[in-house]
């Protein structure tokens, strides 16, 4: 019988660093391939005439949502509808099934229980012959994930040495919606650890502040170029003028997730922004950190939409409050859940004038 295979990877949401179990799939089994395992135990059907089954089985499933109903197979799975939505009182209008209405597909206690007694588990090893990047830190402020133009950063993992002069490797700073800078400016280039003076390419609008960092490098005169990629994309701070729109917590995108429209400040002041999904709650939490890790927070508020909200400041902060419109709820859930394992930090440069 086939293993269930998983590998060790980064949790983003623990200090200091710890890893979690990833699932890595052996293979996609699409409908074809589910109507020929079928078939292979139905023999008196057809692959085609299964196909079918199946097909009009996920349209009646699905018709049977939108006629509000829930769809419980026994032993299985339930279908069922959830909404997420904000009303300030009871009396007011909900925003369009677009905006709030979820589907959500629930596996049967009997269910997991088998799958959980049967299946065997196989670690697959997270030791690669290439360039490991196990974790990136600006310098200046002392921030994981933080990629600073007027500060060092510093790459720690495994593997990572290259003579750039001699042209063994390279290290790239890329960003997600555009732009591609080879560095130039290290200071170290060894096999545990890699400092340099970032050289960050511009991207087409001023909230695309995400970076992909690589370095790629030979292990033998003749041999190929071998190319680690970080595992965490890279964000460099923004600049906020309070008055001014700004656009934040956003990746590639062609319109900002999140835009600040205002707030209130008795001085000039760096702090973060902060995005973490309540997956349980089927909803995101906002708040205000100062730049330290585990250091003061302002109160987190609920997301569940679109709209306006207002994040209060921390204590000793010289920012009292950020006015922000969320713009795209669901955007930016996806890129949270996908991209940034479930938490999104940007670091904010605030100006009251």
């Amino acid at each position: 019988m086939a293993t269930v295979q998983w590998r060790p990877t980064v949790n983003a949401l623990t200090t200091p660093v710890s890893y979690k179990m990833l699932f890595v799939p052996r293979n996609v089994v699409n409908t074809e391939e589910l109507a020929a395992r079928m078939a292979a135990a139905l023999p008196n059907y057809s692959e085609e005439e299964l196909r079918s089954i199946l097909a009009i089985r996920n349209k009646i499933i699905q018709q049977s949502l939108i006629n509000g109903e829930q769809v419980t197979e026994e032993g299985c799975f339930t279908y069922s509808l959830s909404f997420t939505a904000k009303l300030n009182s009871a009396d007011d209008a909900p925003p369009s099934a677009d905006q709030c209405l979820q589907v959500r597909i629930y596996a049967s206690p009997p269910f997991v229980a088998k799958v959980r007694y049967a299946a065997q588990l196989e670690r697959l090893s997270r030791e690669k012959k290439l360039p490991l990047i196990n974790t990136a830190e600006d310098t200046l402020f002392k921030l994981s994930d933080v990629l600073n133009p007027d500060s060092v950063l510093r790459l720690t993992g495994k593997d990572l040495a290259f003579d750039a002069e001699k042209g063994t490797g390279e290290c790239v700073i890329a960003g997600t919606e555009s732009g591609r800078a080879v560095q130039r400016r290290l200071n170290v280039t060894a096999n545990s650890a890699i400092m340099l003076m970032p050289d960050i390419p511009a991207q087409s609008q001023p909230w695309n502040n995400e970076y992909i960092i690589s370095v790629t490098t030979r292990y033998t005169a003749h041999g190929t170029p071998r190319t680690g990629i970080y595992e965490r994309m890279l964000r460099t701070p923004l600049t906020i003028v309070l008055g001014d729109e700004a656009g934040i917590l956003t990746g590639s995108d062609a319109s900002a997730h999140v835009t600040v429209t205002g707030g209130a400040a008795s001085a000039d002041a760096k702090l973060r922004i902060q995005v973490v999904l309540d997956l349980q709650g089927e909803r995101m939490l906002l708040s205000l950190l100062d730049m330290k890790e585990g250091g003061a927070a302002g109160a987190a508020v609920s997301v569940t939409q679109n709209g306006n909200y207002t994040l209060n400041g921390f204590a000793a902060s010289t920012v009292s409050s950020l006015n922000i419109t969320v713009n795209n709820y669901a955007g930016l859930w996806e890129m949270v859940r996908n991209d940034y394992s479930g938490r999104l930090i940007d670091v904010l440069d605030v100006k009251t004038a």
